[in-house]
């Protein structure tokens, strides 16, 4: 490498780093974010919260924010057998992401929802577990009143978008799945908004999933450019905003990449093979997230 390229480059390896630690402040300061609401994040599999929202799920359980956040996980991920320890790593894992306790973390198991590569899991039946969760009056099957308000007991559901990061059939079900459950709690109520706003995690494209911190001036490029486009809510109707965008910092706080690599390496040791070594290192879903809100009709 000749001398100018290597001191361009030198130079490169301080400025990013750098540019990130001040990209993660102003993130961590400044954006938008929820506060004093009950939040579902909905998982398939233990380890999902680690490895696609450690940097949601830090940032939303922040002490300060009066957030309460609970994690439900629609199987036990027992495709080798290993079904009780993982349940047992994700209540580790979530407390070490900043939830209150073991006991804000659920797995619901079921056949309807194997740990599968192959399987799509029935939307429908992802919607009931969820109403009878989060809204059981309506599974009483009486007649809905249109004068009274939709209510249920979570403000906000959080889970994939309808690429599920990796192309996973679970992941992609609990996104139309969570979009039923949330059209569900208006049907037949015209005029009422949701009292559930739904956000869904951005997939992208494999030279971003792979860029591990850079991918922060993309995402924020990207969020900066979607506010000036017609399809992106500005805020919901209940006034939360229309992205949440987290960054972690490298080192040094509990909203730090290290938190999220703790997350999986001492929690979900059953998992550590040596493949998702690369998914720590080189994932932005271990830096950086950003949320968006669903537009979702009844």
């Amino acid at each position: 490498m000749a001398p100018t390229a290597l001191s361009t480059f030198a130079i490169l390896v301080v400025i990013f780093p750098l540019l990130y630690i001040y990209t993660a402040s102003v993130a961590q300061t400044r954006m938008p974010t929820l506060r004093g609401k009950h939040i579902c994040l909905l998982i398939a599999h233990p380890d999902d919260e680690a490895m696609f929202f450690a940097p949601s799920v830090l940032a939303l359980t922040r002490p300060e924010s009066g957030n309460q956040l609970k994690i439900l996980c629609l199987s036990s991920g027992n495709a080798d057998g290993l079904g009780e320890t993982r349940k047992k790593e994700l209540a580790k894992s979530g407390v070490l992401l900043g939830l209150r306790s073991e006991n804000d973390v659920l797995v619901y198991e079921s056949p309807d929802f194997p740990d599968s590569m192959t399987t799509t899991w029935d939307a429908s039946k992802i919607s009931t577990v969820l109403t009878s969760a989060f809204a059981p009056h309506l599974s009483s099957q009486k007649p809905t009143n249109d004068s009274t308000a939709p209510t249920a007991t979570i403000d906000v559901l959080i889970t994939f978008d309808a690429t599920g990061v990796s192309s996973h059939p679970n992941h992609i079900s609990l996104y139309h799945g969570a979009r039923r459950f949330v059209s569900s709690l208006t049907k037949g109520r015209p005029g009422w908004a949701s009292p559930v706003d739904l956000y869904t995690l951005t997939s992208v494209g494999i030279l971003r999933k792979y860029s591990s911190f850079l991918d922060v001036f993309a995402t924020v490029a990207a969020v900066s450019f979607s506010a000036f486009g017609r399809n992106t809510p500005k805020k919901s109707d209940r006034g939360n905003p229309g992205v949440l965008v987290s960054v972690s910092t490298l080192v040094g706080s509990r909203e730090s990449y290290g938190a999220a690599r703790t997350a999986m390496t001492e929690a979900h040791k059953s998992q550590m093979v040596w493949f998702r070594w690369g998914w720590i290192a080189l994932s932005r879903y271990m830096y950086v997230n950003d949320l968006r809100l669903e537009k979702v009709k009844s």
